[in-house]
Formats: structure tokens, C-alpha cells, sequence
């Protein structure tokens, strides 16, 4: 199997500007380009597959240029429906620095990061226009996809120059560091080709790119995305342990493919799993690979270690033995409440809409559905001391089988 075939089978290839880009990536050490906006201090998820598929090619020989826009990010990718929201340009520096952080880190140091602000600031309207705009036809802009879907609600003149910005920035990779393949994700192929248009036409030279299918998941949800909110590759943003969570419970549907787009493990080794996950699917041997592989290559296998165990803990009686930190860290996204001194258990339910009722609290103590710290507790007379905290900070009380409350102390 190529190279090229590996990243067919893996489900990474889109659309391709040339069947030439086959022997290109097979046979030649070739110069190539990724790149994103800095419209938040970190990514997400939802990158990590364009990253990935770079930092596969990377593997193979290949040479990554890693582009954070602050020139683009000034400006914004249209969006489908509606118009970015500007961002102050102390913001996207700020953001721009924390993202190079993460691609360095990701890459072991080996992608060069490149900012477009860099050679697009001092270029004047007059220039642009001249020397790019000159060159793309409007009728060419209006046809693509990503334009075209917001011609009925309305695009500005800033949206409109985007595709003309980013095509320039390929231009300019091509001329100064010999880069001829840009790779994106699908809804950036129109962006693409304006840039291989623009090589084209200005130096009379060829230039490649090829974009990968967006990642959902079974719904059609992007990748990475939990009720609503991304799921950072800030370790600060998104813990390990809700990284964890999200990937082991990953559908069974989708975690072989998963497996192929966001690990290296082999094409056997992930059969493997695949035979594993159809025989015995309640051992979820796969969906553990998946966060193994994609944790340990983000934040460290210590980090995927703590991970684990903090899920195990979390779910029976050794929760006590976690550290307050790490569970808070953990548990953040459950409801809180606070306690400031002793509290009858049931006045502690209801006074915290645990439970509705006092009738209600003392029928889920009696039957064993209230657990504090995952230890059942059936005392209808039952006094929540400072004694029952964890490190005197914080009580788990859990209501039922997956309701969680995180209590602190003040």
C-alpha cells in the first residue's frame, strides 16, 4: 500500500487538484501548507484531524508549514448563515501566540509556524488590487460554494476578499519557501483553488492541493463538539479526563473510522480492534485505543495514565483517595452547590433542587439511590459534616445512576 492509498484508506482524501499529487506525495519530499485563524486561544478538536493528517505527512518525509492567520482572522472565513464577528487584532495575537504554542508542542518542534500578518500588513488596497485582484475574475468568486451559499442573506465586501487573501498567502508560500501543496479541510476547496489559480496565472507554475472530508459524528454533528461546547486541545480548557470521557463513549459506529483518521496505529492493528469491537463490543477495547492514542499524542501517556484512572476512581468508592483539585477539574461541567455548615441529608437535597421534595429526598435515600462520595447512604437521619468532604473542600452526591452534584465548602 502507497502512502497516498494509506491515506485513501484512512478516509482522508477529499478532493484532489491533480492525480499528480499521487506521485508527489509517494515519491517526493515536497514543501506543504496548513492552515487556521486564530479566532480563539486554542483549538479544538475538530482540528486535530487536519493537524494529524499533517503531522502524518510530516512522518512520511514531507515538509509542514503550519500558517496561523492574523492577517485572515482579521477579516473571517465566510461563514454559511451569517458574518463573523470582528476580532480586535490584541485579541488574535494573543490567540495566535497560544495556538503556535499547541502546533510546536504537537509536532515535537519539527512545523515551521508562519504568520500571514507578516507580509500582508504593509500591502496597500491600491497593491492588492493591483497586483491579486487583478487576476481573479468575480464571476470565478461568485461560483464557489463556500460565497455562493451566503449570496441570499447577504456577503460583505471584507468575506467577499477573503478567498483572494488566502489565495495570495499560497502565492506567497510558493514563491519564498518553495511550498506547493495546500491541505484543508473540504469547506476550504474554493479557497484552495483561488490560490492554485493565482500561482498559475502570475508565475505560469503548478501548485497542488487536496482537502479532507469534515469529521462528524453519527449524528452529523461536527467532531469534538459536547452539547455545544468545543472540547479544547488546551489542557487548561478541556481536561484530560473530559477529553476521556468523550472518546470513550464514542459511538460504535464511528470508532474504527475514528481510529483511522486520528491515530498511527496500523492498518492491522486497528482490524484488530475492529474484530474485537464486533465480537465483543461491551469491552470497548477500541474506544480505549482511541483515547489512549489520541491523549498520550496531545498531552502525554502520564496524562492519559491520570485519565483512566481518574475514571475508574470517580465511579466507586476510591474516589476518596483523588485529590479535590482533580476532581473539581474533572467534574466541572456538573451542577454545584454550596454548603457552610452541617445539614440534615434531606434538607441538603431539597434546599439544593437535588430533589423536589422532602417526600421525594427520603425515597431516594431509602431505596439506595443517594450516594455521597459514590457510597450509598440510606440514614434518613444522616448529618453532612466537614467530615464528610474530601479533603475538607468538596462532596460528590449522586442522585440515581448518572446524576452528579459537585458540593463545595465555604
Amino acid at each position: 500500500m502507497t502512502f497516498f492509498e494509506e491515506l485513501e484508506w484512512r478516509g482522508l482524501i477529499k478532493d484532489i487538484s491533480s492525480p499528480d499529487i499521487k506521485d508527489k506525495l509517494n515519491n517526493e519530499k515536497i514543501t506543504f501548507y496548513w492552515g487556521t485563524d486564530p479566532t480563539a486561544d486554542s483549538l479544538h478538536l475538530g482540528h486535530y484531524s487536519s493537524l494529524i493528517t499533517a503531522k502524518r505527512l510530516a512522518l512520511y518525509g514531507h515538509h509542514p508549514i503550519l500558517l496561523v492567520g492574523g492577517a485572515t482572522g482579521l477579516i473571517g472565513d465566510p461563514r454559511p448563515t451569517k458574518e463573523r464577528e470582528i476580532i480586535k487584532k490584541e485579541i488574535l495575537d494573543a490567540n495566535l501566540a497560544g495556538i503556535s504554542k499547541q502546533v510546536a508542542k504537537i509536532f515535537n518542534g519539527q512545523a515551521e509556524v508562519v504568520n500571514n500578518y507578516d507580509w500582508t500588513s504593509d500591502v496597500s488596497f491600491l497593491d492588492f488590487l493591483r497586483d491579486t485582484g487583478k487576476y481573479i475574475n468575480v464571476n470565478y468568486m461568485l461560483d464557489k460554494d463556500i460565497i455562493r451559499r451566503r449570496l441570499e442573506t447577504g456577503i460583505t465586501f471584507a468575506e467577499f476578499s477573503y478567498t483572494l487573501i488566502q489565495g495570495n498567502d499560497f502565492l506567497h508560500l510558493f514563491k519564498e519557501k518553495n511550498c506547493i501543496l495546500q491541505v484543508e479541510g473540504s469547506d476550504q476547496w474554493g479557497n484552495i483553488t483561488t490560490g492554485i489559480d493565482l500561482i498559475r496565472k502570475k508565475l505560469d507554475k503548478t501548485a497542488y492541493g487536496f482537502t479532507m472530508p469534515l469529521i462528524l459524528d453519527s449524528y452529523g454533528n461536527k467532531f469534538g463538539k459536547s452539547e455545544g461546547n468545543a472540547l479544547w486541545l488546551d489542557i487548561n480548557k478541556t481536561s484530560s479526563y473530559q477529553l476521556y470521557q468523550y472518546l470513550i463513549n464514542t459511538d460504535d459506529k464511528m470508532v474504527i473510522h475514528y481510529l483511522k483518521v486520528f491515530t498511527f496505529l496500523t492498518r492491522e492493528e486497528i482490524e484488530e480492534l475492529e474484530r474485537k469491537n464486533n465480537e465483543h463490543p461491551e469491552l470497548r477495547e477500541a474506544h480505549q485505543a482511541l483515547a489512549r492514542e489520541i491523549i498520550t499524542d496531545l498531552h502525554g501517556k502520564d496524562e492519559y495514565d491520570k485519565a483512566k484512572n481518574m475514571s475508574i476512581s470517580l465511579f466507586n468508592e476510591d474516589i476518596t483517595k483523588l485529590s479535590a483539585d482533580d476532581i473539581i477539574a474533572s467534574l466541572k461541567d456538573i451542577p454545584t452547590f454550596i454548603i457552610n455548615e452541617d445539614i440534615n441529608l434531606v434538607d441538603l437535597l431539597v434546599n439544593n433542587n437535588i430533589c423536589s421534595s422532602k417526600r421525594e429526598a427520603r425515597e431516594m435515600i431509602s431505596s439506595g439511590a443517594i450516594s455521597l462520595n459514590n457510597k450509598k447512604e440510606v440514614n434518613l437521619e444522616k448529618i453532612v459534616t466537614k467530615e464528610d468532604l474530601i479533603e475538607n473542600k468538596i462532596i460528590i452526591v449522586k442522585k440515581g445512576k448518572k446524576k452528579y452534584y459537585l458540593g463545595f465548602y465555604k
